[in-house]
């Protein structure tokens, strides 16, 4: 954190000890004072800020008063200039030791936190103090000292600290509205994320378990603490995600499982696993969360603070590449999705683009309250408020992913930005969607279903015909003839009824391929799942784009999309997510079956009159029959041993003498020379020499009638303008750091006119 940035945060969360004249800065603002105690130290020590706060809060949340703390304490019978970072004692003489207090930074590792406890509870021990408070302002742990054994770390652990003028801490800290206790705290992106990696930590514990199993487990917690905070409370009840004083044995345990059952029970796909986790681990991390407001921490914030640890975690564990922000926003921004639009992401990770919809049309809902639409001062205006974005999140957004713990990653991120999980599933995106629909019992996984797929496929991943054989299902996951080799061939491999009962259309496609690329096959996928003149905008590498050998998606796109627009990103776009394939954002827009259709007839009308005329097909057709006649005819030195046989048979036959003998060793001796001649050097020249020139005419010929095709084809087929763009500032470098411009914020405004234009019939927005 810079050190203006530390000296701001500093003076925010410490607002009212200021205002109090607890605590001050000096000058030079690189001291804080405490003015009562007439002490200064340096503010630039972490651990100086996690004391300030705490010394701060047990005089203005606690009653103590000033006289009755002392900070950095001697500590005798210990080791010499050992001091305890804040002492409260019970007369403000300060001659009875009450409560230690133990501080370590934000960031302290678990390791160092639990070594901590251990260190405040020495220096109670010598104190003879009752009461010790371990905190680095993200984790707390409160223990009763006094009547228990030296080495008791969970029966004596409390909720809280005693306030002035009890002799006992409260059962619970935590309670609804604040009523003798505290109510939950808003916290801010920074330290929830700091809570999220600790708390992960501690479960990890330096490989007691598998990181991913510990990502999980914390996973099923914040859905513990989500519906606690949503549980109906009346003034003063405890929340029952936290320590109580009187828990004994498995008390914790059975609070948090009931929690737990009680989300399983209306969702049980969000986790079908119980809680794993001892009581100690339940204490340590229900600490670390239960004094946050999940509910009503901003919605951005804990947002970014789950994804920017998630994003973390996944990148490094499983080598997951995650959409980056500016890219996803650019994409949700473009297309004009609302509250009525049903929306599907099909490889939706950890539900990034999902998340972004759900925003924009909670952005809607805002515009509406300021049109008026939505009263924000009365009940029923905060009801419509709600209703309009959370149906939508509710019934509208949906979302597959193959991995069933990211799945579970995706549903717990859109829990936290107050729910629209409800239709993310783990599922294999390529399957069938009927057995997508009857495996998971969604009804509204069905094709033609959805307005608009905003989606980032896996790049380079292969489906393989031996493991999937709904491979062959697919266009695209068959080999495909050239068009021209079948006319020569006159071959219509595959045949499928289209729409009219009269109408065969001939795709040329052969048999199954082996295998075929994820990302090719999710073109055609998302096809299924979109409405006629729904919008797909998809993260796609350049590879389909530009190589010669993508041609034939390329043709399949053609027939049934109209391509909207492509947008190159710069070859970086997600190297600081751990993948530098150059890749652009593909907009397209579904074509009704009549357009499909219509562009198949046209281009099946182009190729048979191009095949047809004499100095099309026919001139291909026959200059392949003179090639194959010369080569079969030979050089002039094989054509002369044909004609010396010949000379020789016409001579036996003219005297008379011609046998069947004769004959079998007259031409068996001709075989004989012509295939020793055509081991020679000058032979494989001659044959070499020929087939290049007639490969080259060929290829020539050829060339010339696929390009009149495709000027035929985009004359009557594609006569329409495509947006195109190529962004080089994206608003981030190679290395994930922001650049202070986006120049997606442009694209995408241009872009959105572009389409309201084409929705609106324009054949020619840019005109």
């Amino acid at each position: 954190m810079a050190n203006e940035e530390y000296l701001d945060r500093f003076k925010r969360e410490n607002k009212a000890a200021f205002d109090a004249k607890i605590i001050t800065l000096d000058d030079e603002e690189k001291n804080v004072i405490y003015l009562a105690l007439n002490k200064k130290y340096r503010l630039s020590d972490p651990e100086e800020f996690v004391r300030a706060s705490a010394y701060a809060s047990l005089i203005l949340d606690y009653g103590y008063a000033r006289e009755q703390i002392d900070i950095e304490f001697a500590v005798p019978h210990r080791v010499p200039n050992i001091h305890a970072d804040i002492v409260i004692f019970k007369d403000k003489g300060r001659k009875t030791p009450y409560i230690v207090v133990e501080c370590k930074r934000e960031e302290a590792s678990q390791g160092e936190l639990d070594q901590a406890v251990e260190q405040g509870f020495g220096y109670a021990n010598s104190l003879k103090a009752d009461f010790m408070w371990m905190t680095s302002g993200i984790r707390n742990d409160y223990f009763k000292v006094s009547g228990f054994g030296g080495v008791e770390r969970i029966e004596n652990r409390i909720a809280d600290l005693p306030k002035e003028g009890k002799e006992e801490a409260s059962r619970a800290k935590y309670t609804k509205g604040g009523k003798d206790g505290f109510e939950l705290e808003i916290v801010e992106e920074n330290e929830l994320t700091r809570k999220f990696k600790q708390a992960h930590d501690a479960l990890w514990a330096g490989g007691k378990r598998n990181p991913s199993e510990a990502f999980d487990e914390l996973d099923k917690l914040i859905f513990c603490k989500i519906w606690d905070e949503r549980t109906n409370r009346k003034p003063g009840e405890p929340y029952d995600f936290q320590v109580f004083t009187d828990d004994k044995g498995d008390d914790l345990k059975k609070r948090i499982q009931a929690l737990y059952h009680k989300g399983r029970d209306k969702d049980p796909e969000v986790f079908k696993e119980d809680i794993r986790l001892s009581n100690s681990e339940l204490q340590t991390v229900v600490g670390y969360l239960a004094g946050t407001d999940l509910g009503k921490t901003d919605l951005d914030s804990k947002g970014r603070a789950f994804e920017t640890f998630m994003t973390g975690f996944f990148r490094g564990e499983f080598g997951q590449y995650f959409t980056p922000r500016n890219i996803v926003k650019f994409i949700v921004d473009a297309l004009p999705i609302n509250h009525e639009s049903v929306v599907i992401d099909t490889s939706c990770g950890s539900g990034g683009f999902l998340l972004h919809a759900l925003d924009k049309v909670r952005r809607e809902a805002d515009r509406h309250a300021e049109d008026g639409y939505f009263d924000l001062n009365t009940r029923e205006g905060m009801i419509a408020h709600h209703k309009h974005w959370h149906d939508f999140a509710e019934n509208n957004l949906y979302g597959i992913e193959i991995s069933e713990g990211i799945a579970r990653t995706a549903k717990m991120n859109m829990i936290i930005h107050d729910d629209g999980h409800t239709n993310v599933i783990a599922f294999d995106g390529l399957e069938p969607i009927d057995t997508m629909r009857d495996r998971t019992k969604n009804q509204g996984f069905k094709a033609g279903n959805f307005d608009f797929i905003i989606t980032n496929p896996p790049f380079g991943a292969k489906v393989k015909l031996k493991e999937k054989r709904y491979l062959e299902d697919y266009d695209l996951g068959c080999k495909d003839v050239d068009w021209i080799d079948a006319k020569l061939k006159n071959i219509t491999v595959k045949q499928k009824k289209v729409g009219e009962k009269d109408y065969i259309r001939r795709t040329f496609l052969d048999k199954a391929r082996d295998q075929q690329t994820t990302e090719v096959l999710f073109i055609e996928q998302c096809h299924r799942f979109l409405k006629p003149g729904g919008y797909m905008a998809m993260v796609i590498p350049d590879s389909i784009l530009t190589n010669s050998s993508m041609q034939y998606v390329r043709d399949w796109i053609e027939e049934h999309w109209r391509i909207v627009s492509v947008v190159s990103l710069p070859q970086f776009a997600f190297a600081a997510n751990g993948a530098g394939v150059k890749s652009s954002v593909l907009f397209l827009r579904k074509h009704d079956e009549a357009t499909t259709i219509a562009i198949q007839r046209a281009k099946e009308k182009a190729q048979d009159a191009i095949h047809g005329r004499k100095d099309g097909g026919k001139a291909l057709e026959k200059l392949i029959k003179e090639k194959a006649s010369k080569l079969k005819k030979g050089d002039a030195t094989i054509q002369r041993i044909d004609q010396e046989l010949v000379a020789k048979l016409d001579a036996l036959k003219a005297q008379g003498t011609l046998t069947t003998d004769a004959s079998r060793k007259l031409k068996g001796e001709a075989d004989k020379a012509k295939k020793a001649y055509e081991e020679t050097e000058a032979y494989q020249q001659w044959k070499a020499a020929t087939s290049e020139e007639y490969n080259e005419r060929i290829a020539t010929l050829r060339e010339t009638l696929n390009d009149e095709f495709l000027t035929e084809v985009k004359a009557k087929v594609t006569d329409y303008e495509i947006f195109m763009a190529i962004a080089e500032d994206i608003g981030y470098d190679a290395t994930g750091r922001p650049t202070g411009a986006n120049e997606l914020d442009t694209v995408s405004y241009e872009l959105s006119q572009f389409i309201q234009h084409i929705e609106s019939g324009v054949a020619h927005p840019f005109a």
